[in-house]
């Protein structure tokens, strides 16, 4: 892989204040390389739900950006709890949030499968009581 861009971001859990804080900036990076809108907003959506689920779930994570000439690769990693069910955590609508969380306007269910929706490829691994690790592939091609 002929990486042309690479920055890893910190993200704290727990910190709602800065929620979007990464995909914010990363959708401004995307942009400024001259990536299209389409894979711009592709990204900014699986960070910020990525993001999220860190600031929830875990006590901290990276999110890590990739540009290549054939993709924008997202590498997630979190410190946390884990999830044991992947299966039953993919489906739209199933959330572990806390009431407080849900009380914020977060926690709908979604952000797993938002994050699939949005990637050519994704992987997710969790191992309880450590963490949990996703790698996304957005096309810049289109295919």
């Amino acid at each position: 892989m002929n990486r042309s861009y690479e920055k890893t971001f910190s993200v704290e859990g727990g910190n709602f204040d800065n929620a979007g804080m990464a995909s914010i900036e990363i959708k401004k990076i995307l942009k400024d390389l001259q990536i299209s809108d389409d894979v711009v907003r592709k990204a900014a959506i699986a960070v910020y739900e990525s993001e999220l689920n860190i600031i929830s779930y875990a006590r901290n994570g990276h999110i890590t950006l990739y540009v290549t000439d054939d993709a924008v690769n997202v590498d997630v990693r979190d410190e946390g709890p884990g999830i044991e069910d992947i299966e039953l955590a993919m489906k739209p609508g199933y959330s572990t949030a806390t009431e407080q969380i849900r009380q914020m306007g977060f926690g709908a269910g979604m952000g797993l499968y938002n994050i699939k929706t949005c990637s050519d490829r994704f992987e997710i691994s969790s191992t309880v009581g450590e963490g949990t690790h996703l790698s996304i592939k957005i096309n810049r091609n289109g295919q």
